[in-house]
């Protein structure tokens, strides 16, 4: 049986088989362990009955008044287990966390050459808010789709209105 759980330290030691993948960001230890330890309701794993990783999702929240937020830093499923909707259970989990924190929205960045994600993210609600020009480094530097999804206490939808107009990364809030 499939078990989701919150992140532990020890994850960490055996999280590569799904951190490997070309389009998961990865991070130093250090990053990971901020994480667990400022919003481990944000930091949650997916696990085989062998004690596999499959995927987790890493999060948090943040921003002020009518910005506050949840944040998607990473979610990722090893190749093997996709197609099984456990990104989107994971989706589901930090989606209710930030319900529980009486968030806005939740928002994620993805690539915009990622439309496998690009598509589970729309299926689950999710529009394109903004680009994000030259996001994610690399050779060439890459864009990236600033995503949301309203939560119930955005009752008139405003923190989903589309920009029209581009941004640079040093002017996402």
């Amino acid at each position: 049986m499939t078990t989701i759980r919150p992140f532990t330290c020890e994850d960490m030691l055996k999280f590569n088989n799904v951190n490997l993948d070309p389009l998961t960001e990865t991070y130093g230890l250090s990053f990971y362990t901020q994480y667990l330890a400022h919003w481990p309701e944000y930091f949650q794993v997916v696990e085989s009955p062998s004690g596999e990783i499959m995927g987790y999702i890493m999060g948090k929240a943040e921003g002020h008044g009518e910005n506050w937020h949840g944040h998607v830093t990473a979610l990722t499923v090893g190749p093997e287990y996709r197609r099984l909707g456990l990104a989107a259970t994971l989706m589901n989990i930090l989606e209710d966390v930030s319900e529980k924190k009486k968030a806005y929205f939740v928002d994620l960045f993805v690539r915009v050459s990622n439309k496998v994600a690009i598509n589970m993210y729309k299926n689950l609600g999710y529009i394109v808010y903004r680009t994000v020009l030259e996001y994610y480094s690399g050779d060439p530097d890459e864009d990236a789709y600033d995503m949301r999804k309203a939560c119930s206490r955005d009752v008139n939808k405003k923190s989903v209105i589309p920009l029209t107009h581009p941004v640079r990364p040093e002017d996402v809030d």
